[in-house]
């Protein structure tokens, strides 16, 4: 079944045919009209509620014809500015929070999400060292005044999650407009600090785009990571993080639940996000999550739950066909690049498949055991696609 995405406007999407949402949409769907003035934020594929994919041919929602939810979502990010400072519920907090507020926590399931760059790419990801986040505090001086000399000196004493806690909290209850003095007193202050620690590039935009969040203080807090296309970040339930600038292909847990508490003008959720955040750190030279490679064409990255997992495909033009072997789980393939013949078994018989850039499909599973990419006529281009499926895996 061929499908089209469904394309979310968010205000942190790029504009018009400059998001890669924009350009996918435009090759996946020949109704899609752009608009030049229109963000582009994310594109949707799965049987979510809030975003459920449509099968060409019938006009159906996916969720209809397989008459049961994927355990996953996938999706394509196209970022310009930062995405709220967040972190996504376990399955238990996730329960209890749909019953308490449905209204803002849609689903009572977890969302652990896996992020792979297809641009170089920007993202704020657990917290640094307590020892690194002291330094910040010191050098930072408006920083240390606003913590304040109680959790600084508990801070230095011991370098621990428990005083990483005390300091954070003591910033995300502060008043706004005592931290936007604090924002703007490191702005006018502190470039010269900034920038030795590669950090006023990021500090600038992110405080242009929401002047005087509290935020923007969490670069003092949280990993700046920097992965490059291919590269990978996981994040398990209740690991800080937001994402600031440029393109992914992202997998999840069937799921939208968001407990935010900076750089949104969405419903700021303070009090949950303290209580559920994990605030050990995690080192930055640990956060990239490493593919398993099967062979020259494809790599696996697995993370640690059953809900999915998501093949990479790339078969170099000149090769006359390739086949990969998959278990009897649906799965959706998205086309970056290139094109091939998608040969697969369905519940109608052998079907062929034209792939192109832009292309979505669902992989059913009568098409278990194998399917084939084999190649289409006049295509002197590599093929590229990603594809969500279940995690089946189990690395040797």
């Amino acid at each position: 079944m061929e499908l089209t995405g469904w394309v979310k406007n968010y205000d942190w999407g790029r504009k018009g045919i400059n998001s890669a949402v924009a350009q996918l949409a435009m090759a996946n769907d020949p109704d899609f009209r752009l608009n030049e003035e229109e963000t582009y934020a994310e594109m949707w594929m799965g049987t979510h509620v809030c975003g459920v994919s449509v099968v060409k041919e019938t006009g159906e929602t996916l969720d209809r014809v397989l008459k049961k939810d994927l355990s996953y979502l996938f999706k394509v990010l196209s970022i310009n500015k930062a995405l709220s400072i967040q972190v996504h519920p376990n399955k238990c907090e996730a329960e209890r929070l749909h019953k308490e507020r449905p209204d803002i926590y849609k689903d009572p399931n977890h969302k652990p999400e896996l992020a792979i760059a297809l641009t170089p790419f920007l993202a704020l990801v657990g917290f640094m060292s307590a020892e690194d986040i002291m330094d910040y505090i010191d050098e930072f001086q408006p920083l240390s005044k606003l913590i304040g000399k109680e959790a600084v000196e508990q801070l230095h004493d011991s370098t621990d999650a428990e005083s990483v806690k005390l300091c954070y909290e003591k910033l995300m209850k502060t008043e706004e407009l005592v931290i936007a003095k604090c924002i703007s007193e490191i702005a006018k202050d502190y470039q010269t600090e900034l920038k030795s620690n590669d950090l006023l590039d990021v500090f600038t935009k992110v405080n242009n785009d929401f002047p005087g969040d509290v935020g923007v203080l969490s670069l003092f807090f949280l990993n700046l990571i920097r992965l490059q296309p291919g590269q990978a970040i996981y994040l398990g339930a209740n690991e800080i993080h937001a994402y600031l600038d440029g393109d992914c292909v992202e997998c999840m847990a069937c799921s939208d639940n968001v407990i935010r508490a900076g750089l949104t003008p969405k419903y700021k959720d303070v009090d949950q996000l303290l209580e559920s955040v994990i605030f050990e750190s995690s080192y930055k030279d640990r956060k990239e999550f490493v593919p398993y490679r099967i062979d020259g064409q494809v790599q696996v990255y697995i993370p640690p739950v059953s809900d999915f997992a998501v093949i990479t495909v790339n078969i170099e033009h000149t090769v006359e066909s390739y086949t990969l072997e998959i278990q009897a789980f649906g799965s959706i393939l998205i086309v970056l690049k290139g094109s091939r013949i998608l040969k697969l078994k369905t519940q109608q018989g052998d079907k062929e498949i034209l792939v192109t850039r832009g292309s979505i499909v669902y992989i059913p599973v009568e098409a278990a055991p194998e399917i084939d990419f084999a190649k289409s006529d006049d295509c002197d281009e590599d093929f590229s696609g990603y594809i969500a499926t279940s995690n089946y895996f189990r690395v040797p």
